[in-house]
C-alpha cells in the first residue's frame, strides 16, 4: 500500500464524521452537478472519499461508481450504500489515474477536492480525454491555493502545508490558479462550458470532451 493510501486510511473515521464545511456552496454545486446528468448517465466519480456525494446523486442516474485510493474510504462508503439501500452506486479501490484510464463507456466523470492533491493532473485528465467518448462531461471541484483573487488568505494555507506534512497530518497538495486549472483542462482537449467559484478558493468547473 502506498504512503498516500496509509495517510487517508487513517483519517478515515474521522474524515466519515466530519462536517462539510461550507453546506450552503457544497449543495449549490451538487444541485449545479445534478443538473447535468440523466437517469440513463453512468458516472464515474474519482476520489469519492466515504461516498457522500455518490451516494446523493444516485437517485439522478442509472449507475454511479465511485473510487478512491484508500481501501478504508471505500469500505466506509460500501458500508453506507448497504446501510442506506442505495441502487445504482457501487465502489472501489483505484487511484486516480488508474481511475481515468478506467472511464470508458462513462457520459460523466466526477472529481470533487481530489485534483489538488493528484501530482499527475496532467496526465490524468490526457487520460480522461483519451478513455471518454465526444460530449463526455468532466465536472470538478478544486481548491486554488495558488488564486491570486484569493488574496493574503492562501500565503497562510501555503505555508501551513509543508510542515504539516512533514508531521504526517497533511498529504500532498498541489497549488493551482484558476487560470491554470482551467487552461489543463481545454489544452486536454475540453471545452468549458460553466465555471464559478464555491466558495471562494474552490473553482468549479464543467467541461464537455471536444469531439
Amino acid at each position: 500500500m502506498t504512503s498516500t493510501a496509509k495517510f487517508w486510511d487513517k483519517i478515515a473515521p474521522k474524515y466519515a464524521k466530519s462536517p462539510i464545511k461550507d453546506m450552503v456552496a457544497y449543495e449549490y454545486t451538487l444541485g449545479r452537478t445534478r443538473s447535468y446528468l440523466s437517469a440513463t448517465d453512468r458516472v464515474l466519480e474519482i476520489g469519492c472519499g466515504t461516498g457522500s456525494t455518490a451516494l446523493l446523486l444516485a437517485d439522478s442516474v442509472q449507475q454511479i461508481t465511485g473510487t478512491d485510493i484508500s481501501p478504508a474510504m471505500i469500505g466506509i462508503a460500501s458500508d453506507k450504500a448497504r446501510a442506506q439501500s442505495v441502487k445504482g452506486a457501487d465502489f472501489a479501490v483505484a487511484t486516480a489515474r488508474q481511475s481515468a484510464q478506467r472511464a470508458s463507456g462513462h457520459d460523466a466523470v466526477l472529481g470533487f477536492n481530489i485534483f489538488h492533491l493528484t501530482q499527475d493532473y496532467e496526465a490524468i485528465i490526457a487520460d480522461l480525454q483519451k478513455a471518454l467518448a465526444p460530449g463526455a462531461l468532466f465536472i470538478s471541484k478544486t481548491p486554488c491555493l495558488g488564486e491570486p483573487s484569493i488574496g493574503l488568505k492562501r500565503f497562510a494555507f501555503r505555508a501551513m502545508i509543508p510542515v504539516l506534512r512533514l508531521i504526517g497530518i497533511a498529504p500532498f497538495v498541489r497549488s493551482f490558479s484558476f487560470a491554470e486549472l482551467e487552461g489543463a483542462i481545454e489544452a486536454a482537449g475540453f471545452d468549458l462550458i460553466e465555471t464559478g467559484s464555491f466558495p471562494a478558493m474552490s473553482r468549479y468547473i464543467v467541461a464537455r470532451r471536444r469531439g
